[in-house]
This record gives structure tokens, C-alpha cells and sequence, in this order.
């Protein structure tokens, strides 16, 4: 499994960022999907989900309204939009999936990627 996420970057408050996941190694189409943030000294924290058809998904309530999660299973990618950025969304961003391995799920990381907001 390997997970490698873009689009990171530095942006001042209001402006917007659109984060990849670019996944690798088992069938995507097939599982549901998340990002995840950590800023520093805070424990990572679910952003968003998105069910493995799309038509599901969930947001932290810090973020609804202003992120969006989106997947397409023909390019096994995963999106996070980010708008109205806010300096308190400065973290890591990292994309995650939870696979099923001998009846134990267990948690695939890509290597994250730097989101910094500030004026």
C-alpha cells in the first residue's frame, strides 16, 4: 500500500489549497478514504472521510462548510479542497485507509504534507 499525498503549500487566511492522494498497492475503488491533520504538539485528528463510491462523506466540524472531500476511482485519487483557510488549519495533512487484515483493521499513512497559514 502507498499512499503519497501533494499539493501542500503556504497560503495566507481566505485563500485555498487543493490536496492529493495519489494511492497505490490494493484495490481503491473498494475503501472508503480520510485525511487527517496534526498540527504541532496535537494529535492528528480526522479531517474528512469519504465513502469508497463517493457518495458518502464526513467532515470535522471545524472544517464543514469550508472543505470538501472527493475521490476519483479511475485515477485511484483522493482530494481534499480546501477554502476560507484559516490560520488554525495549519498542520500536516495526511491521507489514510483502513484495510482489513485478518480481521483486524489496520491504518495505511502517506508521508503528509506541510498546509501553513499565515499572513
Amino acid at each position: 500500500v502507498q499512499l503519497v499525498e501533494s499539493g501542500g503549500g503556504s497560503v495566507q487566511p481566505g485563500g485555498s489549497l487543493r490536496l492529493s492522494c495519489a494511492a497505490s498497492g490494493f484495490s481503491f475503488r473498494y475503501y472508503g478514504m480520510n485525511w487527517y491533520r496534526q498540527a504541532p504538539g496535537k494529535e492528528r485528528d480526522l479531517v474528512a472521510g469519504i465513502s469508497k463510491g463517493g457518495d458518502t462523506t464526513n467532515y470535522a466540524y471545524a472544517v464543514k462548510g469550508r472543505f470538501t472531500i472527493s475521490r476519483d476511482n479511475a485515477k485511484n485519487t483522493v482530494y481534499l479542497q480546501m477554502n476560507s483557510l484559516k490560520p488554525e488549519d495549519t498542520a500536516v495533512y495526511y491521507c489514510n485507509v483502513k484495510i482489513l487484515q485478518t480481521g483486524v483493521p489496520r491504518d495505511y499513512w502517506g508521508q503528509g504534507t506541510q498546509v501553513t497559514v499565515s499572513s
